[in-house]
């Protein structure tokens, strides 16, 4: 072999060797003592139908040991749940437990075995930080397809505040991944090192090997919130902003050449910004980092996010300080992060019954996203224009700040009293018999109270009222409950 190719090969070797040399070395047997199985039986109620309930589900997922006995994993592995036992790789029997905390806005759980004899001769992870771009990783859990604990490995290929399916509307960071995620690896560890950076909780569903993780920022989160005892949830800005990189908008709005930020276009109710910012606000910095025109700080030396994932990081009390660009002149304002509950109907929701009323068959909720999912796929939604608007863009409390929900006529349980009020369904209540309906409480409250001989309801934008016989609406009540089971 000639001297050239002696020294070709020599570097081919080198370059090929280079990277497995440079992982850190991992204590697979360590990280397997703190890994747990997760069995979980769950029953669901149904929001359409709410006297009723799903069939009892068999599901599993993963969780990891994190000190203190606390077993973190995610949410959605045991939402609804009425039985969990647990067991790690060595152990021959299962372990039931019981769940301390429940975060559905951040899908996060915190779960303790019952018995202490689950713990012996385990071990906890520590928490990391966010790991860099292309930097490797495993990820450790109990997929399907077996009932071994399984590894794969994989890279970080992108960091972005993205919507948590659980909650279906909460956006936090995720760490995009293209190791395998499967099912039943969820709350499992993702791993650098001895530590964990991150929960594996969700896949896209188009594309191959793309996978989610939440960070430990978000884990953190979770962890301080409940130190007092108790879950409180996220704080939310409350507004919406527009990108800046319309010129002709800019120069209309007196804005610097070259000056940063995004325009505030709506304040919501009740926010945290509600008394603060203005609708036509420029933000050009947050916490003193400054904003791009299309409305992301940076985060790392890696990457950029929405400026929102600054506010995502506070509790409620915490400052949340702007400088603004405000009628011509520079200006600070800053006020205390707060929770906005008005947000809570447009998350999925679990772990707790449905509310409603029935009056003559009619039945009424308060608009949910659960409510929502189930009504559009019972496939009886004409007419739901309306609420569907007033859904997206939160307008029952923007019109009226006493307004505490939309209750919408969403489904009737056929009987000849109900016969004529097929026009009126899945329209939004105002009033019955004049006193205003702004909760599902207000609407049993009138029921009950009225001593009238007709029923008047009321609906949003329609001027005639739906009229029902009072004593004849109550005595087809009981013959349809009998009817349709709901006794």
């Amino acid at each position: 072999m000639s001297a050239l190719k002696k020294l070709s090969l020599s570097i081919l070797i080198l370059l090929i060797s280079v990277p497995a040399a440079a992982e850190e070395k991992t204590d697979f047997d360590g990280i397997r003592k703190a890994v747990v199985q997760i069995k979980v039986y769950s029953q669901a109620i149904n929001p359409y139908s709410p006297w009723t309930t799903d069939g009892v589900r068999a599901g599993s997922g993963t969780g990891f040991l994190i000190g203190n006995k606390r077993i973190l994993t995610n949410a959605h592995v045991v939402s609804n749940a009425k039985f969990i036992q647990v067991q790690r790789y060595d152990q021959t029997e299962w372990y039931r437990v019981k769940i301390l905390f429940i975060a559905h806005d951040c899908d996060l759980a915190i779960l303790e075995a019952e018995d202490g004899t689950f713990y012996k001769d385990s071990r906890d992870l520590e928490l990391g930080g966010i790991p860099e771009l292309n930097s490797p990783l495993i990820v450790v859990g109990y997929p399907i397809g077996g009932n071994k604990v399984s590894v794969t490995r994989g890279i970080v290929s992108r960091k972005e505040q993205s919507e948590y399916s659980h909650s279906s509307v909460d956006s936090h960071l995720v760490l995009q991944v293209d190791a395998a995620i499967n099912p039943g690896n969820s709350g499992g560890p993702a791993i650098q090192g001895d530590k964990a950076v991150g929960v594996a909780f969700q896949v896209a569903t188009k594309g191959e090997n793309i996978g989610y993780l939440i960070p430990t920022n978000v884990i953190r989160h979770f962890l301080t919130d409940i130190e007092d005892g108790s879950y409180d949830g996220y704080v939310e800005l409350g507004i919406s902003f527009l990108n800046s990189f319309n010129a002709s908008l800019r120069k209309a709005k007196g804005i610097p050449d070259g000056l940063e930020g995004v325009f505030v276009t709506r304040i919501l109710p009740h926010g945290s910004a509600d008394g603060y910012l203005k609708e036509g606000d420029y933000l050009t910095e947050i916490d003193g980092s400054p904003i791009g025109r299309n409305g992301t700080t940076t985060l790392d030396k890696d990457a950029r996010v929405d400026f929102t994932e600054n506010v995502d990081n506070k509790h409620a009390g915490d400052k949340i300080r702007f400088k603004v660009f405000r009628e011509g002149k520079f200006t600070d304002i800053s006020f205390e992060a707060k929770r906005m509950p008005d947000f809570d109907f447009m998350r999925n929701r679990y772990d707790a019954p449905y509310d409603y009323a029935m009056i003559g068959g009619l039945l009424f909720q308060e608009m949910s996203q659960d409510l929502l999912a189930t009504w559009s796929r019972a496939g009886n939604t004409s007419g739901g224009s309306q609420f569907l608007y007033r859904y997206k863009y939160f307008i029952p409390d923007g019109i009226n700040r006493s307004k505490k929900a939309d209750v919408v006529l969403y489904r009737k349980l056929a009987h000849p009293v109900n016969s004529s009020s097929d026009y009126f369904l899945n329209l939004v209540v105002e009033s019955v018999n004049g006193s205003p309906v702004n909760s599902l409480a207000d609407l049993k409250s009138a029921l009950a109270k009225t001593k009238d001989r007709y029923l008047r309801l009321k609906f949003l934008d329609v001027e005639l009222p739906l009229i029902l016989d009072r004593s004849e609406a109550e005595a087809a009540d009981k013959q349809i409950r009998s009817t349709y089971g709901l006794e």
